[in-house]
């Protein structure tokens, strides 16, 4: 695949399945822009993006349970770019603990405020630049924890309930943003193994069913279903589960 001229957004990108978001979008061509809440942690990506492969990224520091950062965030790829190709809704607090009081209030307003409401305005911000595209695409990395009665995550009620509330928000965009020909794209994985991982020469056929799930092939489907016609319109991946 080749992304070449085009335009990449990725939140959550200073580690994990974020970074290994960048790293691919990067020797595919693309002009990255990402975000992590630590600025630090945002540029050593990006200058991870430019070592591998030469391509441009950009850093910023964006909380994605902090309103005025996201429009921070918009407002300085704005200043840099003049449209968005593809955004990609990685960020979200993930939070552990299966009872309800495992985790403190501030922690839970936090993991619902990044997961639901950051989603929203990011995708709110940055709807000028998607609208600017010739074919644009909103990815969405929501979670297995967002299909109804599933109980297999160990993860606080708060993180299920950001991501239902996500999963909520991306379908009716689907619809609604359909006809501007933008397609909205979710995937709703269980756990996987973490992105950090990742290698450029992961061998396909190495892989069997009765393996864990791996960055690798949800980052595969995410560049299969950005990659096809504009007539395609994949609203969801879901994972079957062991």
């Amino acid at each position: 695949m080749d992304l070449t001229g085009r335009t990449v957004v990725i939140t959550g990108a200073g580690r994990g399945f974020g970074r290994a978001l960048a790293l691919q979008t990067g020797r595919l061509g693309a002009r990255i822009f990402l975000s992590a809440r630590s600025l630090t942690a945002a540029r050593t990506v990006a200058d991870e993006v430019a070592t591998d492969s030469g391509a441009k990224a950009d850093a910023f520091a964006c909380d994605l349970a902090d309103p005025a950062s996201i429009r921070a965030f918009a407002d300085g790829i704005t200043a840099r770019a003049d449209r968005v190709d593809v955004l990609i809704n990685n960020g979200a607090r993930y939070l552990e603990g299966p009872d309800l009081c495992d985790a403190d209030d501030d922690a839970i307003a936090d993991t619902i405020a990044s997961g639901a409401t950051g989603t929203l305005l990011t995708v709110k911000h940055f709807l000028p630049l998607l609208r600017a595209s010739d074919g644009a695409d909103v990815v969405n990395l929501v979670s297995s924890a967002a299909e109804a009665r599933n109980h297999r995550s160990q993860a606080h009620p708060a993180f299920y309930a950001a991501k239902a509330a996500q999963a909520g928000f991306v379908d009716i965009l689907s619809h609604r943003l359909r006809p501007e020909g933008i397609r909205v794209i979710s995937l709703y994985p269980p756990d996987f193994m973490d992105g950090d991982s990742l290698h450029p020469t992961w061998d396909h056929a190495s892989r069997t069913t009765s393996d864990p799930l791996t960055a690798q092939s949800v980052l595969d489907c995410v560049l299969f279903a950005i990659g096809q016609p504009r007539d395609c319109f994949i609203r969801s991946f879901h994972f079957e589960q062991l």
